[in-house]
Order: structure tokens, then sequence, then C-alpha cells
């Protein structure tokens, strides 16, 4: 006959009664629903109750008001702070200030250097021109022609630097240096009176280039280059609106340079004029004129060549004797500024040779 343990019957009593409350302490809270129920109830009361809640913490008051989806978070960001924030003054970088004086009227790139020389043959042209050189840069493993140069600059005392190419390379500003660079004194300008001496010096009647705000350095030191090939006396440049000596010019003359006065007047009108009473005839290079191989170009001549743009301005060309043309037989009606000086200045040198018009 089994008999039951009373302890054990209490206990097990006990167990039942505890599950028992368990089961409804979760019904009444709703810790036994599913997640369903659970999220139901959720959507239609408990996000309204939290928020509630959440700003009677903040604020200390209590509102019958929902709390809408839209509503902002009051910012908790200390007044002071705030309004430090707000006066703070904006700090805009400027750019430098330039001075004026500092700035040449004539137009110049960045990089370029009216004071160097780059390339082989420019330079052993300013040597043989005895231009005051201040030193020369050298590249490493020099060949050729640099060893001439070399020897010239040794021979007259100029200071030579060997230097690497990525140094010579931001020397020049990215131009073509070809091993050698020279540090020329600023170039010096000539007067009309220096053309007129040279003209008398080889025994001629003066020949002058007259260039009417011509902009591009390139055509610049091309009509120098074609002017000194055609015996030209000087080449005229106006101060101001047009392309002055420069590094660039330097190189693109191929050394003419250092053979061509090159005078820079304020006015070229007025040069104009002077040239008229000291016997010169003038004649502008532009449309609508006679044809070149048919103008008599003898005698004292001095020839006008317009800018790349507008070619000769109006006024320059009311204060011309002449116009001559270069004859155009294809679509393109007008030359390169330096190609159409170079066909008149070779005309100007043929018909003072043949003697004939």
């Amino acid at each position: 006959m089994n008999m039951k343990n009373p302890a054990l019957s209490i206990a097990s009593q006990n167990i039942e009664e505890r599950i028992g409350n368990n089961m409804e302490n979760r019904k009444s809270t709703g810790k036994g629903k599913n997640a369903l129920g659970r999220r139901k109830e959720y959507q239609s009361g408990n996000r309204t109750k939290q928020q509630d809640e959440s700003k009677v913490k903040s604020t200390g008051k209590a509102t019958n008001k929902p709390a809408s989806r839209t509503a902002t978070k009051t910012s908790t960001r200390p007044a002071k702070l705030a309004d430090k924030r707000a006066k703070r003054p904006v700090k805009i970088k400027s750019k430098p200030a330039i001075n004026p004086a500092a700035i040449d009227n004539d137009k110049e790139y960045a990089h370029e250097d009216a004071n160097i020389i780059c390339g082989r043959h420019p330079v052993l042209e300013a040597l043989k021109a005895e231009r005051t050189i201040d030193k020369l840069i050298v590249g490493q493993g020099t060949e050729g022609s640099i060893i001439k140069i070399i020897g010239i600059a040794k021979d007259r005392g100029i200071p030579i630097h060997y230097s690497e190419k990525p140094a010579m390379d931001r020397m020049s500003g990215g131009g073509v240096h070809q091993g050698v660079i020279a540090y020329v004194s600023a170039y010096e300008y000539s007067e009309l009176d220096d053309v007129f001496a040279l003209a008398a010096m080889k025994g001629e009647e003066p020949f002058v280039v007259i260039l009417d705000n011509l902009e591009d350095p390139h055509n610049l030191g091309a009509i120098i280059r074609s002017a000194e090939g055609a015996g030209a006396h000087g080449v005229i440049i106006p101060k101001r609106r047009a392309a002055g000596i420069t590094e660039t010019v330097v190189k693109a003359s191929a050394g003419a340079i250092e053979y061509v006065p090159v005078v820079k007047v304020p006015n070229i009108a007025e040069a104009i004029e002077e040239l008229k009473e000291r016997g010169l005839w003038i004649g502008a290079c532009d449309m609508g004129g006679t044809v070149y191989s048919k103008q008599n170009l003898k005698g004292a001549v001095g020839i006008v060549v317009g800018s790349e743009g507008s070619g000769v301005g109006r006024l320059i060309r009311e204060r011309c004797d002449f116009i001559v043309s270069i004859p155009m037989k294809g679509r393109i009606n007008s030359l390169n500024a330096s190609n159409a000086a170079a066909i008149i200045l070779y005309e100007i040198r043929r018909q003072r040779d043949e003697g004939a018009v």
C-alpha cells in the first residue's frame, strides 16, 4: 500500500498555484498575448501614451493633445551657445591685392620672363651679338652646339651653372630650352634715331616695319625674324595693347632680335607723322589696296602691319600714303599677320635689289 508523502503533496499544490497565478498575471498585463496582438495594441494607443509621457518628463507639464508625428523636437542647446554661433563672423579669404605699378602694359603670359633666353640658337646669337648675360644655366650631359656656347661663355667670363632637366623646365616655364638658358639684362628698346643711324651706317634708305597693336608674341618674333632677313633697319611697336619683347618673342625670332632695333613708342600715329617728316613714305598692308607687286616700294619706306583680328586701325590707315594688298584666290580671305608681313617685306627687298617696280 502506497502512502503519499504529505510534504510532496504540499509542494505540488504550491507549484500549481504559482503557475495559475503567473498565467493570470500575464493575461492582465498583456504579456501573454502573441506578437500580432501586441502590435495592434501598440499601434492603437501605446505610441500616443509614450509620446505624452516623454513630453511630461521634458517639460514638467501634462497635456491632453496627442503628439503629432511631424512635431519637431525641442532643442536643448543653451541659448548662449546658439547666440554665440549666430553672431560668429564669417571669414572669407580675399584675393591678394595687386599693385598696379607692378603690372606691365604689355600682354605677357605668367610663365614668361623677359630676362631669360631659352634654346641653343637664340642663346648663341645673343652671345655673338655681345648681349649682356648675367649667367648661363646648362643641363647635364651637354653635347653639340652647347659645347660651343660654353666655350664662348667661358671666354667672356660669364658664370656657368649646371642643372638637372626638371629644374630647367621650371625656369623656362615649361618651354623648350634645349638644355641651355641664359639670364640676360632687361631688353633695352631703341630710339628712332638708332634706326636712322643703322640705315646710314649701311648706306641705305631707311626701311622700317610698323606694327599696329600686334598682340601675339609668336607673330612679333616671326616678323622681327623676317624683318632682319629682308634687311629692315628697325621695328616699331606701341607701348600699350600690344606684345612686348619677352622670352617667347626672342625664341620665335631665332636670335634676330639681337640685330634689329625695336622701338617702343607711346603713339603709333604720331610716330608715323615723324617718319613722314623725316622723308619716309608710309604704306599699310590691308585689304582694298593696290596689289603689292604693282606698288612702288623703292626708296625710304615704312610698312604698317595690323593686328591679328582687326587689321590696321582706321586712324592709322588714314595717315598712310598708300595701301598694299595681297591677292587671295582661295576661300580664306586673309593671311596670318607674320606671313603677310613676310610677303610685303621681301617684295620691298626684291624691288630694292632689282631697282624696278
